[in-house]
């Protein structure tokens, strides 16, 4: 054997960061009634963000947010939304969001994933911007990004709705994402 075959070319390193829960924000956002937008969040999110400092556009999301964790500040809609009728918490309590692609740059890009909801799986592409890196007071070091996007709940197979006598529905079919990530390298 040769030196130059026991020695493999180098595989662009990946760092991994753990995304903080109590650092991050997962909103959602909907009409309500065709006049106004109702808000909401879901809080139990874990993943991991890999990132390729050489070649950023070979980083990585994986990130598993917790349907029961669903909040809008009103319980009976919370309730209504983890139902059958739309989330289906009990049967399908995650969901998951997997990166396919990266384009643009360090500081602004697209993030294209796999998005599953009740265990039907669509692409979904975020802007995000990338906040920075900081070291913090425990001598950990932290990246922060923010994003946002948009799906039709209608490909998830979330249909439930009502028509108002006026015109119109209940719930808009477009579903807001805005996205606050903050993640601790591991």
């Amino acid at each position: 054997m040769t030196a130059s075959a026991t020695t493999a070319p180098a595989v662009g390193a990946k760092t991994a960061w753990k995304i903080d829960p109590t650092h991050t924000l997962v909103e959602f956002s909907a009409k309500h009634l065709m006049i106004t937008t109702v808000k909401g969040r879901i809080g139990d999110v874990t993943g991991t963000i890999y990132t390729d400092e050489k070649d950023p556009k070979k980083s990585t999301v994986e990130a598993t947010l917790m349907a029961a964790s669903l909040d809008t500040r009103t319980d009976q809609r919370d309730q209504h939304l983890r139902s059958a009728d739309f989330l289906n918490a009990e049967v399908y309590p995650e969901i998951t969001f997997r990166s396919t692609r990266i384009e643009g740059d360090k500081e602004h890009f697209k993030l294209t994933g796999d998005l599953t909801i009740r265990d039907v799986t669509k692409p979904i592409t975020l802007d995000v911007e990338f906040e920075g890196k900081q070291k913090d007071p425990w001598g950990g070091e932290r990246v922060g990004f923010s994003g946002s996007g948009k799906i039709d709940r209608r490909d998830y197979g979330l249909t439930w709705n009502q028509a108002l006598e006026t015109g119109g529905v209940v719930v808009g079919n477009e579903i807001k994402i805005s996205l606050e990530v903050q993640a601790v390298k591991a």
